[in-house]
């Protein structure tokens, strides 16, 4: 991964490694869109929180567990497809 904690701030260096693991052929753009674009910075801060979210479904009850599994798995793929389609048009 190139430079992020030089270049961005906590929240946002932990934003631009959960967007650029996703899209590692577009971290330069990635990069430069969450220091430009406020609107691309908090997609990419909530996939970030959506991640550390889902990887804690495991200690949810097990009777909540596998509908959290499901929620918060579609709630990444529609912010992965919101990122892609702004990384589309760099």
């Amino acid at each position: 991964m190139m430079a992020t904690e030089r270049d961005l701030g906590g929240a946002h260096c932990r934003a631009f490694e959960a967007a650029a693991k996703r899209f590692p052929h577009a971290e330069f753009t990635i990069l430069r869109l969450i220091r430009s674009r406020d609107s691309f910075r908090e997609l990419c801060e909530e996939l970030a929180d959506a991640e550390i979210a889902l990887s804690k479904v495991p200690e949810c009850v097990a009777a909540h567990r596998e509908a959290r599994q499901r929620e918060w798995e579609e709630i990444v793929d529609e912010l992965l497809l919101e990122i892609s389609n702004t990384l589309e048009g760099y």
